[in-house]
């Protein structure tokens, strides 16, 4: 329930400031818009390089979900992108300089995806295909390179042996056969036979060994449209953007803004009941109502009715309103109209007062024991409450005696509120 209150609080608040809110967010896309129209667009090339494993040389990749193959690729992909291949790719084009290059790796695949944007399509196709030959011929050479220096190793560690060899073999003929030293040199013999085999057996698979680095799979051509800039993205992100200013602003204005410009500002900035609303087209019957409203409300026979601002009646662009009610009207233009009151009534003008000066009224009442009985919004007509004039049934001796109570009627004491401006020619009364 609580969080369902919490949101009905913030939507209402967000229809409250619904100008400021649309405005921003339409502001947001405008500017997303233009930004769009102001960013040059750029053309996005991607050559599919295929990486085979070269030897055992190569680091190994541990399998996950996202990628099983054996050769890290996460590796490869950042060779691909380092300064070295960069500035083959830049020799091999004889350009001064490239634009930057994207290497994404696709899950569960061998597959480097080498993308390259520029503001023209060709240089775009042209630099991304001169990187992926540049990184397969920095592979392949560096292949080449880590398989010739295991060849060097295997190749001398093989002619250390064979040097031991013929040591051995040479002294072999000089023990007398059936010694310790003869046993002895016969088996460092064979151990030296059986290493220049396996050296040898090595070497000839290190000189076999086919270096294939990879292979393009997909050549890079030149995009017929701009990869960007991109309308939903521009476009979505000002009008988030709009959206988050316009609501923030909204939380602003509704936090620090305490000017009543609407009833229902009155009752949820004041806390007061607005016992009837003259600032909408009025219809047949409401100031019956307001009257009832009125009398309803009120504690007691006398009534203080005080508008805000003071000169409200008086700067009123129509004539005012005569609502009769069964009540003692005062005015305040009396001294003791203050102390005589059983209850007050604002009128509000609309758009010309702040919550905090509605709240200086009633603290002043209040301080005099004068509750508020309620709030009547106007703008352009102000209402005049008037005493009923009409004669009243009489009230027999024998329901006096009952009740106590005397029917309505217009003390002595009453001050009517009466118009302030005369009812202009062709306006409603």
């Amino acid at each position: 329930m609580s969080s369902g209150t919490d949101l009905d609080e913030h939507l209402s608040l967000l229809r409250r400031r619904w100008l400021l809110l649309v405005g921003c967010v339409v502001f947001g896309g405008t500017t997303g818009l233009a930004l769009m129209r102001l960013t040059p667009p750029a053309y996005t090339a991607t050559t599919q390089v295929l990486v085979m494993p070269i030897g055992p040389q190569e680091p190994g990749n541990q399998v996950t979900s996202r990628q099983r193959e054996a050769l890290n690729l996460d590796t490869e992909a950042q060779i691909a992108q380092s300064a070295v291949v960069g500035a083959r790719a830049a020799r091999a084009l004889t350009t001064g300089a490239l634009d930057p290059v994207e290497v994404s790796v696709p899950p569960n695949s061998a597959v480097l995806w080498i993308s390259v944007s520029a503001a023209d399509p060709v240089a775009a196709a042209a630099q991304s295909g001169a990187y992926a030959d540049a990184y397969l011929a920095n592979r392949r050479e560096s292949a080449l390179a880590a398989l010739a220096a295991q060849q060097q190793a295997v190749l001398g560690k093989l002619k250390q042996v064979n040097a031991g060899l013929d040591t051995a073999i040479s002294g072999l003929g000089r023990l007398t056969r059936g010694s310790p030293q003869h046993t002895i040199a016969v088996q460092r013999q064979s151990v030296l036979n059986r290493q220049a085999h396996n050296l040898t057996l090595r070497y000839d698979a290190l000189r076999t060994v086919a270096v294939t680095p990879g292979s393009i799979i997909s050549q890079a051509t030149p995009p017929a449209a701009p990869s960007s800039p991109s309308l939903p993205l521009y476009l979505g992100t000002g009008l988030m953007a709009g959206l988050l200013t316009g609501s923030a602003a909204a939380y602003a204005r509704d936090r620090f803004d305490t000017r009543l410009r609407t009833a229902a500002d009155v009752e949820r900035l004041t806390g007061l009941p607005v016992l009837g609303d003259l600032s909408s087209p009025r219809e047949h019957g409401v100031l019956h109502e307001l009257a009832s409203a009125v009398v309803a409300a009120c504690p007691g026979k006398r009534l203080l009715v005080k508008a805000l601002p003071a000169d409200l009646c008086a700067s009123s662009l129509a004539e005012p309103l005569s609502v009769s009610a069964p009540l003692s009207v005062l005015d305040g233009s009396d001294v003791r109209d203050l102390a005589r009151a059983d209850a007050a009534l604002l009128l509000v003008g609309l758009d010309r007062v702040s919550s905090a000066e509605v709240a200086a009224v009633v603290r002043h009442l209040d301080r005099y024991h004068v509750p508020v009985a309620g709030v009547v919004t106007s703008t352009d007509a102000v209402p005049s409450f008037v005493p009923l004039l009409e004669p009243r049934p009489h009230t027999s001796l024998g329901k006096l005696v009952a009740t106590g109570e005397f029917d309505v009627s217009v003390a002595a004491e009453t001050t009517p509120l009466p118009s302030l401006r005369q009812p202009r020619q062709g306006k409603p009364t």
